[in-house]
């Protein structure tokens, strides 16, 4: 019987002071010729890159994005995001400790890791390389194709439970879309707020708050609070 114990990935395994919002920003009205609406996800209806996408593009033209047009836009934007991390590697860090936790769960048998993003899975490699955590990972959900985060979980937790026997899923996450996706899916979740501003996810209802894994005490007694009471 495993822990399955699932990541989120910005703000909650790596920062990248929304350089990485600017980049999915600026490629778009490099393609498309067109201002972008925001970088405030909270202002379109699910927070992942296939709808965040399709509604500015659907906003803007009154049709959605064929996939010629998305591959293109995702091409654009992967250059970005590689160059931005080129040329300004201290703009993207590390969470403490969270390479070392990766490691520690997936040296011990009880636990699996993986990853369940609202970002598309190419450019979510190149965040986790950049961090020093496997690009590759078996159990994962991304955003391709994905309308809602829910979609996302369930397809990293069907991949885990397809290999192995899954006792318990665990999310960690660091916003309010994390808070109430684990709600609607009745998940228990640990979240992660690295301006040690908790009451941010308290408030709407996160009751396990941790600022970074470093040490990493303070996740495990979460970890072990969360299985005892089951």
């Amino acid at each position: 019987m495993k822990t399955f114990v699932l990541f989120d990935i910005d703000g909650t395994l790596l920062y990248s002071e929304k350089v990485d919002s600017r980049c999915f920003a600026n490629s778009y009205e490099t393609i498309f010729g067109l201002p972008f609406p925001t970088i405030d996800w909270t202002q379109f209806p699910e927070v992942t890159d296939h709808v965040i996408f399709r509604t500015a593009f659907n906003d803007h033209f009154g049709r959605f994005p064929s996939e010629t047009e998305r591959v293109t836009f995702e091409d654009h934007y992967l250059e970005g995001l590689s160059t931005s991390r080129t040329a300004s590697p201290e703009e993207f860090r590390e969470v403490p400790g969270a390479a070392n936790l990766w490691r520690r769960l997936n040296e011990d048998d009880q636990f699996l890791t993986g990853i369940a993003t609202g970002g598309w899975q190419r450019p979510a490699a190149i965040k986790l390389e950049h961090v020093g955590i496997p690009s590759e990972q078996p159990f994962a959900g991304y955003a391709n194709n994905k309308f809602s985060r829910v979609e996302i979980l369930n397809e990293a937790i069907d991949k885990a439970r397809a290999v192995h026997d899954v006792a318990r899923v665990i999310y960690v996450g660091d916003a309010i879309w994390d808070v109430t996706t684990t709600q609607k899916m009745n998940l228990p979740l640990i979240g992660v707020r690295r301006k040690g501003d908790h009451h941010a996810l308290k408030q709407a209802g996160a009751g396990r708050v941790i600022t970074d894994f470093t040490p990493d005490n303070a996740f495990f007694t979460h970890v072990s609070d969360i299985l005892r009471e089951g």
